[in-house]
């Protein structure tokens, strides 16, 4: 846990540049125990926003609090419960360690009260990126940023081992797209050509014998048959032309 590290001049919150916020909320009142000696930083009660990231939670105060911002990461708290008091605010309870060059030492207890409401929402949230972030190693020293003489922050390009780092894909992972630009997201593939539809299955008839007549009689119905290329698989006849005659082979010469 890291004390004043995550916050801006202005008052806002500053997260690993790998990290994203999945959750705020305002309103929000922390207050801490269970610490000897307690730093003066520690006393009262606070007030201000609360962030959720991938790895940890970050709390930023409103004012000129001696305490402008709280980083809790993941792997340091344990003991976290939903409080649904009958009178008052829900609000959710934990214990936090301090880490090492985090500006403080020991171990507190804090309560972290939603007074426009969200705990349950919040800590359930909470919980379940805390587990998924479990998962990967136990981070080891910085988490992004380094603190510079001046009083500024400086971001640090992500290690390929740093933080909570996601387990390798396994081998039949399919890679997404290839990323671009932020503000214009993922480049997107053009689709493959479209050859157009299919054309139907030609469906013979039965064999019947060739003859002068039928193909005369063929060739009359096709002309005066409609075929639109807009619909294909249709063929439009007129309905009043008469039947056609009757087929009667030719006789066989050597029977008369």
């Amino acid at each position: 846990m890291a004390l004043n590290r995550n916050h801006s001049e202005g008052g806002g919150v500053i997260v690993n540049n790998s990290e994203s916020i999945l959750m705020t909320y305002d309103h929000i009142e922390i207050t801490f125990s269970d610490i000897e000696p307690m730093p003066d930083a520690f006393k009262g009660t606070k007030k201000g926003s609360v962030f959720l990231t991938p790895y940890r939670v970050i709390f930023v105060s409103k004012g000129k609090d001696a305490m402008q911002s709280f980083m809790m990461p993941f792997y340091l708290l344990k003991d976290c419960e939903i409080k649904q008091p009958v009178f008052g605010a829900n609000y959710i309870k934990g214990t936090v360690k301090a880490e090492a060059g985090g500006g403080w030492e020991g171990s507190t207890t804090f309560k972290m009260t939603f007074s426009a409401g969200g705990a349950i929402e919040f800590g359930q949230r909470m919980l379940q990126v805390a587990s998924q972030a479990s998962r990967g190693e136990v981070p080891n020293g910085a988490y992004g940023y380094s603190y510079m003489p001046n009083g500024s922050y400086a971001f640090a390009p992500p290690a390929a081992n740093g933080g909570y780092p996601y387990p390798p894909p396994p081998p039949e992972f399919y890679p997404g797209p290839p990323m671009m630009d932020r503000d214009m997201g993922y480049m997107q593939l053009p689709p493959p050509p479209y050859p157009g539809p299919m054309e139907p299955p030609v469906v013979s008839g039965p064999d019947l014998p060739s003859t002068p007549a039928a193909e005369a009689k063929a060739a009359e119905a096709a002309a005066s048959a409609y075929y639109s290329p807009v619909n294909p698989h249709n063929v439009y006849m007129p309905t009043d032309q008469p039947p056609p005659p009757p087929y009667f082979p030719p006789e066989d010469k050597k029977n008369q």
